[in-house]
């Protein structure tokens, strides 16, 4: 009698690295790297505006004049608002390798940025997931490179400086993923961008001044956290802390809100915190439980994100003098669903948790998720974060070319390890190859995609002049 098998030959094997990367070869035939340079706007493409309403028509009617102000203000931080957009055309006028790996979905340069670590250590990786879903990984490196151009023409860095930032950038993300294309997958997993070390690297290639920014931004960093919130955004009434009004990008729910909709609705939040708890290790769960409910305010958050509900709770623990600070926000159906398909979760705010737990080197304690009943009766899903857990920036802005093609290797290092983590390194590493075509083929696509979004922003100021929007300034 012959005894079944129960080991590794009951299932269907993995394909050999040999397997993974012929399939990444051949996928140059359908799609070569050089074609990734292409971009042209698809017959038919969606008003720009438009697009940007149809969120809008889901947000907080208040809020959105604000939304429509701040992308008003400059092509960067129109692009910053305008991951839809990008998507509709990535999706219509571009090619792709057919390999995908989870998306950041809205990967610009400043949603790279200096975050803690559980263990206290500055480390630096993506900050904003609204957006992710798996989907093909080219988008993330393309809405990467288009961001530094559109940040190196703000800066008035000249065409050639712009394109040598691009090649940079994605060169880094090439060799990296071809780096991790040889290693073993708990050495993927375990890998991660340290800052101490990072700094010790950036050394010698930043200049006195950039390394002396570099130097405070690290420093800043770690006084970004609930301590530092706490001491701004709060204060003493009747001796009891709470959210000091300044609307309306901080509005107490008490000025919001009164009698019964205001108790319905803290108790609704009450409970937020409690379910939401169950999404956390047993551990952090145990940590949260020793925090009781003081105050709630919503506030204004981000560029593209402003509209959308956005809540801050105020957390006490040993005593007054010891806050944790969670942000509750809405996480809607990300702008890739409509072109990769549905989230394979049925609440949007544990796809954003999912996307960030896979991508991330090292996360949130307090990161997980709920839904919610909110003031309109309407039930909607959220993600649970820390507000602020030593979160830093470099900005951009005060760059020289030199600083921002550091930084945009180091962008391009962390997103090729986020990619990784989910997708077939092998496969996109062979696809990639050892040669710089793909990496000049996308510093031509990122400057037409930036004309592109000189175009729609212009359309939005447009439409801001004639009144078919209204947009706050500031």
């Amino acid at each position: 009698m012959t005894k079944a098998k129960d080991g590794p030959g009951a299932h269907p094997p993995h394909p050999t690295p040999r397997e993974r990367a012929d399939r990444g070869r051949a996928a140059r035939k359908a799609s070569p790297r050089s074609a990734h340079a292409e971009f042209a706007p698809a017959t038919g493409r969606p008003d720009p505006v438009d697009l940007i309403e149809e969120q809008s028509a889901v947000r907080v009617p208040e809020l959105v004049p604000i939304r429509y102000g701040r992308m008003s203000e400059s092509p960067f931080r129109f692009y910053r608002g305008a991951a839809a957009i990008m998507a509709n055309d990535l999706a219509a006028s571009t090619p792709d390798s057919g390999i995908t790996a989870q998306l950041c979905g809205d990967a610009h340069l400043l949603n790279f940025r200096l975050l803690g670590s559980p263990e206290r250590r500055l480390v630096f990786d993506i900050n904003d997931f609204d957006e992710t879903l798996p989907g093909p990984w080219e988008w993330d490196v393309k809405r990467l490179a288009t961001s530094l151009v559109i940040a190196g023409r703000e800066n008035g860095y000249p065409a050639k400086e712009r394109a040598a930032i691009v090649r940079a950038a994605v060169g880094a993300y090439r060799t990296r993923m071809r780096a991790y294309a040889g290693m073993g997958n708990l050495a993927v997993w375990y890998d991660r961008a340290d800052m101490e070390e990072l700094q010790a690297v950036a050394a010698g290639r930043l200049g006195s001044r950039g390394r002396t920014r570099l130097g405070r931004a690290m420093a800043k960093a770690r006084t970004r956290d609930s301590l530092k919130a706490f001491g701004k955004l709060t204060r003493l009434v009747d001796g009891e802390r709470r959210f000091a009004a300044d609307p309306p990008l901080l509005v107490p729910v008490d000025d919001l809100l009164e009698g019964v909709e205001r108790h319905r609705f803290v108790r609704e939040l009450h409970g937020l915190v409690e379910r939401y708890a169950r999404t956390l290790s047993t551990e952090r769960r145990h940590l949260l439980s020793q925090y009781r409910f003081a105050d709630i305010a919503r506030k204004v958050v981000g560029v593209g994100s402003v509209g959308t509900r956005c809540w801050v709770l105020l957390l006490l623990g040993k005593d007054d003098e010891d806050p944790l600070i969670l942000q509750a926000k809405e996480a809607g159906e990300s702008v890739l669903a409509a072109h990769v398909g549905a989230s394979e979760y049925d609440n949007q705010g544990r796809r954003v948790v999912a996307g960030q737990r896979l991508m991330q080197a090292v996360g949130d304690v307090f990161l997980g998720w709920d839904r919610v009943t909110g003031l309109d009766s309407v039930r909607r899903d959220f993600y649970v974060r820390q507000l602020h857990d030593w979160k830093g920036i470099v900005d951009a802005q005060i760059m020289v070319p030199r600083g921002m093609r550091v930084f945009g290797e180091l962008c391009g290092q962390t997103l090729a390890r986020a990619h990784a983590r989910s997708g077939d390194r092998i496969a996109i590493a062979a696809y990639l190859g050892s040669g710089d075509v793909f990496d000049r083929a996308l510093s031509e696509f990122a400057e037409s995609y930036a004309d592109q979004n000189e175009r729609d922003h212009a359309a939005l100021v447009n439409a801001a002049a004639t009144g078919r929007v209204t947009a706050t300034p500031g």
